[in-house]
């Protein structure tokens, strides 16, 4: 260890939760006694990918707006008529590819990544299912690199991307995380899984946010 807390970030890019709790985890990225690292669990990719139908569009849309009043995140009408409502899949694969790309090639901005990916979702009603609009987010933001290497998935790429849900899933079933977002601390000493609920703008500090053990999104289904 190196005298900073480590925080392991678990998630899904697609989870509206995690989206939520962005604020919190570009705080705690910020803070200098803390290092972040991202997990992504593949909540909704593979057989977790499931059909976004009528039923599970309006279920989503209202666990949004709750979303929306406990954190201040913006899920737009742009969102809810381009995404939702036109179905499809919900399928978090290509996004966790896509970061999994940054993660290689320009890995200390995977966190600033995720979040254009979800302001693309949420805010612009952008499919970031389809390949290629996840490769023109990259590039908008200046990750050519990353894009190039979704472009054309490779072994490596593709090989990196499976250690990396896979190790994502041994913690989740370590720390009996049945969903997500999740963070789990490393002070050195110990290893913590955090959960619970609460407004992040009350939290006074990304180190009190930590010490107080509680997140303010609650591991959900969507």
């Amino acid at each position: 260890m190196t005298g900073k807390t480590h925080i392991t970030y678990l998630f899904d890019p697609l989870c509206g939760w995690c989206y939520g709790a962005s604020p919190l985890l570009a705080q705690l990225a910020a803070a200098p006694d803390l290092t972040v690292s991202l997990a992504p669990t593949g909540l909704f990719s593979d057989s977790g990918a499931r059909a976004m139908d009528e039923q599970f569009a309006a279920f989503a849309w209202s666990n949004d707006q709750r979303i929306g009043s406990l954190t201040g995140q913006r899920f737009s009408d742009v969102y809810r008529s381009q995404v939702l409502a036109k179905g499809g899949m919900l399928d978090s694969g290509p996004a966790t590819l896509a970061l999994t790309a940054v993660a290689l090639t320009a890995g200390q901005h995977e966190l600033d990544a995720l979040r254009f990916i979800q302001e693309a979702r949420y805010v612009s009603g952008r499919d970031v299912t389809d390949m290629s609009e996840l490769q023109s987010v990259l590039v908008s933001v200046g990750l050519d690199a990353a894009a190039s290497r979704l472009a054309s998935p490779d072994s490596d790429l593709l090989a990196a991307n499976r250690a990396r849900m896979a190790s994502a899933r041994a913690l989740t079933r370590e720390f009996a995380v049945n969903g997500v977002p999740g963070l789990i601390v490393d002070d050195g000493a110990d290893r913590t899984l955090l959960k619970g609920a609460g407004p992040i703008q009350r939290r006074r500090s990304p180190r009190q946010a930590v010490q107080h053990r509680r997140f303010t999104c609650r591991s959900r289904s969507q």
